[in-house]
């Protein structure tokens, strides 16, 4: 039986077993990805991912998935008590009103101005990287809204990444540094991959989670 074959069956049977809980999803190209569950849909692995977009996958592409320990914490529910009929207008705002980017629109909208960063573009990659959770860390040690790695952290002198406003600023500032090397579809690949994978395929690496992460976020960008 080939490879791809066997990760097929065991992913179809780990598509049975798994409880309803978050999942570690991990790459053949060594690259980790925490969701909150998948499932296969016509021999195709369907990822959800922690904001309720979905990422269509290979199964010849993963290695294996596990329960994720240690989960990102979710958002809180607000709720609102009950308001009397009236124009929207009139109503104050629920939760559901709101974009979810509201929070941090302030920071966004100052640092992506100092940097010459289109804001649309920094809202959809906080987006697809974190879910907009200020707490997010990934099972490779990717931190916050922006998903910093430790070593990106320090380049931009970021002593606690989970603060949101330190995290879009150094974020936002990596990013610059890919755009001004790079398209924005590859400058994308790059924060995804790193740099020296664009450069050594010269494109976007042929890796399914960094293709769908760059049409995700530009699809997020056009649509702000």
């Amino acid at each position: 039986m080939r490879t791809g074959q066997v990760v097929f069956v065991s992913l179809s049977l780990l598509c049975v077993a798994a409880p309803a809980r978050a999942e570690l999803v991990f790459f053949a190209t060594g690259r980790s990805l925490s969701v909150k569950a998948h499932r296969i849909e016509d021999g195709a692995l369907i990822l959800t991912l922690r904001n309720g977009s979905e990422i269509v996958c290979d199964p010849a592409a993963i290695t294996r998935i596990a329960p994720d320990e240690a989960p990102y914490p979710e958002p809180e529910v607000l709720t609102v008590s009950a308001q009397p009929p009236g124009p929207i207008s009139e109503r104050v705002p629920t939760i559901d009103d709101r974009a979810p980017n509201t929070a941090y629109a302030e920071i966004i909208d100052r640092v992506a101005a100092q940097q010459g960063v289109d804001a649309r573009l920094v809202r959809a990659v906080i987006e697809v990287e974190s879910g907009y959770r200020p707490r997010a860390r990934s099972a490779r040690g990717a931190m916050g809204l922006m998903q910093l790695m430790p070593a990106t952290a320090r380049q931009y002198d970021v002593t606690n990444p989970y603060d949101p406003a330190a995290n879009i600023e150094a974020g936002t500032k990596h990013l610059r540094s890919l755009l001004a090397r790079f398209p924005p579809a590859l400058a994308l690949a790059a924060y995804n991959a790193g740099h020296a994978a664009v450069e050594r395929f010269r494109g976007i690496p042929p890796y399914a989670e960094t293709r769908n992460y760059v049409t995700r976020v530009l699809q997020i960008a056009r649509r702000s």
